[in-house]
């Protein structure tokens, strides 16, 4: 069957967080995309309503049935029925989970950059953010695991939110860097949320490897937080489950999800889900190669029109990690003043740690014409704005 990602669809108007906007601007910040979800799932949405009657929901065997298959077909990895629960959202989990894993004033480890929510979790549950700082060469992003190691050695530090793939830089990371943080986290008895929403967004050819298939240390210590939503851009239907091997810790997720409110399901959740896992494999597929071909369209607009802003090399998400370091003046300013502008909304840098105060986020999950306009508003901004800040001086 062909998909036809090239069609714009009219989002405004419609309550939606994204295109709340001007009328003459362009977002392109939040990680949610321009596409109708998959016809399979608006099929199974469509059906669910006609039944009429709106009551409360239970999570049918079915669900984890289909989410079982999908990690055992895409990613080879064998879950257990049993470490499934269902839940509304990755972020109202992990809240749920930092309150019920960890005490007010300990600290919770962060690899920065990273998804700016993970900071809102912690300091609005009185935990304490401990940043271990990726590497960064210019060109990839990696692990200072020395650092690391000092940081989870600490008796505060009871928690590690891992990003797998990280967002906002795309990396997928290897099996030796998965297995040393289990072996880290077990030998310190920290336990690890890792936040693999992203995970089917990968590159054609690329697979990300689960952190808990890695290792016995990976099982014991992780909570792994899984959803239909990114790649089958469902954010709005609020579905998503935590997968638990260890029954200890799955007791304690389940009781503080339950707690918190978080596992109760919408009228749509499971259906959405269910047919995102189990038919929607092949709009996915097509979904990747498109976005893989924004990827490359971007990246050579770039180098063509805009050398002086650089996207980091990426395998993984529909972000484009936007290094802005060679430019005159401030990038926050100049997100601010892109937008004025032009009109084009990114996402500031800075938002997701000290160390992303120089770039900039791009969601690039959107038609072509689109994304062409984004970039051609980009580059007449970059330009007018290092004139005025050269002015200025």
């Amino acid at each position: 069957m062909n998909y036809d990602f090239d069609v714009l669809t009219d989002r405004r108007k419609t309550h939606c967080l994204k295109w709340e906007v001007g009328e003459q601007e362009l977002p392109m910040w939040v990680a949610d995309m321009d596409f109708p979800a998959a016809p399979r799932i608006r099929e199974a949405i469509l059906a669910r309503a006609q039944h009429g009657i709106f009551g409360y929901s239970t999570i049918p065997e079915a669900w984890q049935e289909a989410y079982v298959g999908w990690w055992r077909r895409r990613h080879h990895f064998v879950m257990e029925k049993e470490w499934l629960i269902f839940c509304t959202g990755v972020i109202p989990a992990i809240s749920s989970m930092i309150r019920g894993l960890t005490a007010a004033g300990e600290n919770v480890l962060v690899q920065t950059p990273v998804y700016n929510m993970f900071f809102n979790s912690i300091t609005d549950n009185d935990r304490q953010v401990l940043e271990n700082p990726l590497t960064y060469d210019g060109e990839v992003y990696g692990m200072d695991l020395e650092d690391l190691e000092r940081k989870l050695a600490d008796p505060k530090t009871t928690l590690m939110i891992l990003c797998n793939p990280q967002n906002p830089s795309g990396r997928i990371w290897n099996r030796e860097e998965l297995a040393r943080i289990g072996e880290l986290c077990r030998t310190y008895q920290v336990t690890v949320i890792a936040d693999e929403i992203h995970c089917d967004l990968t590159s054609p050819g690329w697979e990300y490897i689960p952190f808990a298939s890695v290792s016995e240390s990976c099982r014991k210590v992780s909570i792994t937080c899984l959803a239909p939503t990114k790649a089958f851009n469902l954010a709005g239907i609020q579905t998503a489950a935590v997968s638990v091997p260890d029954p200890d810790l799955r007791h304690k997720v389940r009781q503080g999800l339950n707690t918190s409110g978080a596992a109760e399901p919408n009228f749509f959740a499971v259906e959405a889900a269910v047919a995102a896992f189990t038919e929607g494999e092949a709009w996915l597929d097509a979904l990747r190669e498109y976005i893989q071909e924004n990827r490359e369209y971007a990246e050579e607009f770039f180098q063509k029109e805009i050398p002086r802003i650089r996207s980091v090399p990426s395998k993984a998400t529909y972000l484009l990690w936007l290094d802005c370091s060679r430019m005159q003046g401030c990038t926050s300013e100049f997100a601010g003043y892109l937008r004025e502008h032009t009109g084009l909304y990114l996402s500031k840098g800075i938002q997701y740690g000290e160390n992303g105060s120089s770039f900039l986020r791009m969601n690039i999950a959107c038609p072509r014409s689109r994304l062409r306009d984004g970039l051609e508003r980009l580059a007449r901004g970059a330009a007018a704005y290092e004139v005025r800040v050269l002015t200025d001086t």
